[in-house]
């Protein structure tokens, strides 16, 4: 049991490399087999993430950091994952939408296209092996390998609009890639290590012309990461590609914008933390004001949008905002709110593209344009009645589901009580707002006041325009069928909402694990000791 345990970190890499390898020898019209082994390797990697979850949840600032050495090569030589509580997270995070993903497909979408569960299962490799990785070049890789399989998913299904979305999708990913290999590039001739914890112990002793040529390198760097997260002006490809996508992929891709949250955060505190020297704080004011941007940008698309599947796009991108101004601030209070708010906005907006598939799947394409259309012009239900609504007439189950759903996400969405996005913000902003963590007086006084407005403001924008769609879907003259709705996706969108429900029950709990988390990164030096031999506090497993 004690082997075991010391390559748990492992498996979330190679249990669906494997499995997903061994899918490809399956023919494809065995689709019944393959979803069954695609769940039950979704549920062990469940299991397994929260078992790491307690394991870095130690007591001691020690046993918070794990690192594992492939081969037993000693960093910064040797290939090494990274266990802390952040990626723990992250792990538990992705296990839950893959699980909620992967049930709501086998109503229909997983039999849509060749390979799903392959591509899925790869997917999540390069999720996971991207939250666990400690250097960049085996970032670059897990980076790699999750697009490679995105572009197959974003296009399964097929349909010239998905299409056409889903190309736009590859192009930019792909310059995203070139973007990312010429940043490490920089980065490693200047330093000669790619380890990140040796680079954090490298970059305080740079000189003036290396130390410009690795910032220049960490830029390069950061736009292919912030690209990814979605940050205007980098972020036009974003609501069309998510709305284009199929539910369970659109699903699975709402943790995709926050692998590049999860790698800015990480190199952000690791790297340009406050013992960087001069490149203490550096690219701080750029996540700042683009987050900030990113709202503003995110807001009036989603009170600009008709059609569901946009506004959770959109809602995408106030998210990411969100979280990219919350690093800027820069202060541990701020973080642990973000993470918070990371957590529910990740889980609602999942379950918000699953249900928007429900939804629509009972209307008349171009119901939405046409609703619109109609307000614009003064038109009425009054004006086209030409029999009498019985009165108190049974609403049928599924609609009962899918309009509580959708009142669900919108409180979700909006942060208005008592749901765990209420609390989140409520979190956040009380960090941003603390004199100590941002500072009382000139232009840190006018940017904590614009923020906090943005903020509001972003839920107020998502409650008028869900309230806008909720009445035109369930309480307008253009009549609405009863949707099929298959009892596995009642299953996955009731998951998602539920465990939002459970956050909102273990608040206190959760937060407090959040300002642990935010406090282990904003001192990362139990991160740094883990992983370097020097350090006299490694952890890794002798394979």
């Amino acid at each position: 049991m004690t082997v075991l345990a010391d390559h748990l970190i492992i498996l979330p890499i190679v249990l669906p490399l494997l499995a997903g390898a061994f899918l490809l020898l399956l023919d494809d019209r065995r689709r019944p087999v393959k979803a069954a082994l695609t769940i039950l390797v979704a549920i062990a990697l469940l299991v397994i993430a929260v078992t790491l979850l307690f394991r870095a949840s130690g007591s001691t600032a020690l046993a918070e950091t794990v690192s594992y050495r492939l081969g037993d090569w000693p960093a910064p030589f040797g290939i090494v994952l990274v266990l802390d509580r952040l990626s723990a997270v992250m792990l538990v995070l992705t296990s839950i939408l893959a699980l909620a993903a992967l049930v709501f497909s086998l109503a229909r979408w997983h039999r849509a296209g060749p390979h799903f569960h392959t591509l899925f299962l790869f997917l999540l490799v390069g999720l996971n092996g991207a939250f666990l990785t400690g250097d960049l070049f085996n970032l670059f890789v897990f980076f790699e390998v999750l697009l490679a399989a995105s572009y197959g998913l974003v296009l399964h299904g097929m349909g010239v609009v998905r299409v056409k979305a889903g190309l736009h999708y590859i192009v930019v990913n792909l310059a995203a890639s070139t973007l990312f290999l010429i940043g490490v590039s920089l980065i490693y001739g200047v330093t000669g290590t790619l380890n990140m914890a040796d680079l954090a112990t490298r970059i305080p002793g740079l000189n003036d012309t290396d130390r410009m040529f690795m910032e220049a390198g960490a830029a390069i760097l950061g736009v292919a990461f912030l690209v990814k997260a979605g940050m205007w002006p980098l972020s036009f490809w974003l609501p069309t590609a998510y709305a284009a996508a199929s539910a369970p992929v659109a699903a699975i891709f709402s943790i995709m914008t926050k692998v590049g949250v999860y790698i800015i955060l990480r190199l952000s505190l690791l790297l340009f933390g406050p013992g960087a020297g001069e490149s203490a704080h550096f690219g701080s004011e750029v996540l700042l004001y683009g987050g900030m941007a990113t709202i503003a940008f995110g807001l009036v698309g989603v009170l600009a949008t008709q059609t569901m599947s946009r506004l959770a796009g959109y809602s995408v991108l106030v998210s990411s905002g969100t979280l990219l101004a919350a690093i800027g601030v820069g202060n541990a209070a701020a973080t642990s709110g973000a993470l918070f708010y990371l957590v529910n906005s990740t889980l609602a907006v999942a379950a918000f593209f699953l249900l928007t598939e429900l939804v629509e799947r009972g209307r008349d394409p171009g119901a939405d344009v046409l609703a619109v259309t109609m307000e614009a012009f003064g038109y009425t239900d009054e004006d086209d009645i030409t029999e009498e609504v019985e009165v108190g007439e049974r609403i049928p189950t599924i609609l009962a589901f899918l309009g509580g759903s959708f009142v669900a996400c919108a409180l979700l969405l909006a942060g208005l009580p008592p749901l765990s996005g209420f609390l989140a913000k409520f979190a956040l902003m009380s960090a941003i707002m603390d004199p100590a963590g941002f500072g009382t007086g000139g232009p840190q006084f006018v940017v904590t006041w614009v923020l906090i407005a943005l903020l509001i403001l972003s839920g107020l924008s998502a409650m008028l325009a869900m309230t806008r769609i909720g009445i035109q879907t369930f309480w307008s003259p253009l009549e609405i069928a009863v949707p099929g709705v298959r009892g596995v996706e009642v299953v996955a969108v009731s998951f998602l909402l539920l465990l939002c429900v459970a956050l909102t029950m273990a608040a206190g709990p959760v937060l407090d694990f959040m300002e642990d988390t935010a406090m282990s990164l904003h001192a990362p030096a139990a991160y740094i000791d883990s992983v370097l031999p020097n350090g006299g506090a490694s952890r890794g497993a002798t394979p």
